[in-house]
């Protein structure tokens, strides 16, 4: 399929491509290949997507963002029939798949998430396709970000909608400028799902009954802590601002999402060493109020929720 590569197993899927896990024939060093076929004019703007993936992260070097060593066109008759992007290797699943169960996890795991996006922002572009399967967690704890396919300049109006339904932010649903605003709506977005096991109510939603989209009106969502009172109130005003309608009202960066996050980990960290304390008096005999642990055994303060 692809001169000087051993293409093993699908490692995955997306919009009319396939993720392959290759081998480099000459050094051993894996990789994942996604091939793009070209079965008619309908796909080329998936040929451009990954180029695009290509171009923007060549332009970035960031440990959190996936990097792209190369981009292989098979042609015929001068036209693109294949297209093979070889992309840096992650063994990890995506957030729709491993969702993180405590909130110390959660929070490290979003500050990374805000540091890689702060980087692709800081190259001149936005991401604009956040959610939790663009997400992957690794072994160690490896945070990264892929798919740059609808990545753009800062900036950028586009001419038709894109984006993933449930995690849209309204500028692009409207085809305004995109902005680093515009990843920190996804990010909200994205956030609200995995603390309340609900999507919040953006402006376009899932698959209607006819397979399309729907568009819907925004009704007021419930707040992140109506749902799930495990979590503090500070991650839920944060998740809430981010989400915010117009982009003037969200925080400004990245920089301003991980330093929020950073406060809530501090406060948190406090919290819960000074429930320590109280513990370990009340087991010298000292009058105090333990710390309850939750039914599956993990400290009440410390779930952020069930992910059976």
């Amino acid at each position: 399929m692809l001169p000087g590569y051993r293409i093993g197993r699908g490692i995955g899927t997306g919009a009319r491509s396939r993720i392959y896990l290759a081998v480099d024939a000459r050094t051993g060093q894996r990789f994942a290949v996604k091939r793009v076929p070209r079965h008619g004019p309908d796909d080329d703007r998936f040929l451009e997507q990954a180029q695009t993936e290509f171009d923007v992260a060549g332009k970035v070097d960031h440990p959190v963002l996936r990097r792209c060593y190369d981009l292989v066109r098979i042609r015929k008759f001068l036209q693109t029939k294949e297209l093979y992007l070889v992309m840096e290797y992650v063994p990890g699943v995506g957030l729709d798949q491993s969702m993180p169960n405590r909130l110390l996890d959660f929070l490290n795991l979003f500050m990374r998430v805000s540091e890689g996006l702060d980087a692709l922002h800081s190259a001149g572009f936005v991401h604009s396709d956040i959610k939790p399967n663009n997400i992957l967690i690794a072994r160690g704890g490896v945070v990264k970000i892929i798919d740059f396919g609808q990545a753009c300049p800062l900036g950028h109006r586009k001419q038709r909608i894109q984006g993933t339904p449930d995690y849209i932010a309204p500028e692009q649903v409207r085809r305004l400028p995109l902005t680093r605003q515009t990843d920190v709506f996804n990010l909200g977005a994205t956030m609200y799902y995995l603390l309340t096991l609900e999507t919040y109510p953006t402006e376009v939603r899932g698959a209607d009954v006819r397979g399309g989209i729907a568009i819907v009106d925004n009704q007021g969502p419930l707040a992140p802590i109506e749902i799930n009172g495990k979590i503090p109130l500070a991650l839920s005003n944060l998740v809430m601002d981010c989400c915010r309608k117009e982009p003037r009202d969200r925080p400004g960066d990245m920089r301003q999402v991980r330093h929020r996050l950073l406060a809530i980990k501090d406060v948190w960290k406090k919290q819960r060493e000074h429930l320590k304390l109280q513990h370990l008096a009340g087991r010298n005999g000292q009058a105090t109020t333990p710390d309850v642990p939750s039914s599956d055994g993990r400290d009440a303060d410390d779930a952020v929720g069930d992910r059976e």
